[in-house]
């Protein structure tokens, strides 16, 4: 008999042999300004960590370089040790610099020190599933992932990470990523308005293979559109709600990290995507992304 909460909305998705709520939460905003250094507000920052899990969000999203090294601090300060069904994605294959840029990370060497980092800082010996970071801040970029992938690979085998995905990928590298090891999902930008990775949400889909949207820096915002706010209007909703709504109806591969550091903006998080859209709303909803 499954122990989740039935009032997270979307339900659970499996990554490999690991349960998750399909609503999750992305702990990038709990760093400050720039995602870099600590939060104005630290108490604030934990007690939207220690929130999200007593709502039942079994799915935290993370990375060393937010802060850097802010985020998973503060996730091992507030959570830790941690309940059995929360499980924490990571990232590596980028660091920050003086500047707040994210120069990649992908040598082998990298990669090897940024899990072993992750580990320390969450204080884990097993990482549930990491994501290779691709591309930089302005997308995805063509080009082989093969030696920072089968660095990861590698690390799998050894017994310091469960499971492997990548973010910030085009179909090709995703291709090319499974081709060297399996996968369990993709993060990619993608939201009503940026709807290009559709066939591979599809393609996914099919092949049990989660997909875990994200927004550009800055956060998860709504997204300007008459329809969208005509929509939110007519639900007396905002147009963030009826956003994360309608992408746990786009497809039950999805999973949402939408970040917050406010502990009431997570419980309107939470509630907002539990919205019911009906036919109407969701057909001019899609004409968005047309």
């Amino acid at each position: 008999m499954s122990t989740f909460p039935t009032s997270l909305p979307g339900g659970t998705w499996t990554l490999g042999d690991l349960t998750v709520t399909r609503f999750g939460y992305g702990a990038m905003q709990l760093a400050g300004p720039g995602v870099m250094g600590p939060p104005a507000d630290r108490d604030g920052a934990l007690a939207v960590l220690r929130e999200a899990v007593e709502l039942g969000i079994t799915h935290i999203d993370t990375s060393d370089a937010y802060g850097p090294r802010v985020t998973n601090q503060l996730i091992r300060e507030a959570l830790h040790p941690y309940p059995g069904s929360l499980h924490i994605v990571t990232k590596v294959g980028a660091i920050r610099d003086r500047d707040g840029g994210w120069p990649p990370a992908r040598r082998p060497q990298d990669v090897r020190d940024a899990v072993r980092e992750n580990l320390r800082a969450l204080g884990l010996d097993v990482l549930d599933l990491v994501n290779l970071r691709l591309g930089d801040a302005r997308g995805p970029r063509a080009g082989s992932l093969a030696e920072p992938f089968e660095t990861l690979a590698e690390l799998r085998r050894q017994g310091l990470i469960r499971h492997l995905g990548v973010s910030n990928a085009t179909p090709e590298q995703v291709a090319e990523a499974q081709a060297i090891a399996p996968i369990v999902c993709v993060q990619n930008l993608y939201n009503l308005a940026h709807r290009h990775d559709d066939g591979l949400i599809d393609e996914l889909a099919g092949k049990g293979i989660a997909y875990v949207p994200f927004f550009p820096l800055g956060g998860f915002s709504p997204l300007q559109s008459s329809a969208l706010s005509a929509v939110a209007a007519r639900l007396e909703a905002t147009p963030m709600s009826v956003a994360l709504a309608w992408l746990l109806r786009r497809s039950p591969n999805i999973l949402l990290i939408p970040g917050t550091s406010s502990v009431a903006h997570l419980r309107e998080n939470v509630a907002g995507a539990g919205l019911s859209l009906s036919d109407e709303d969701l057909a001019e909803l899609d004409k968005i992304g047309s």
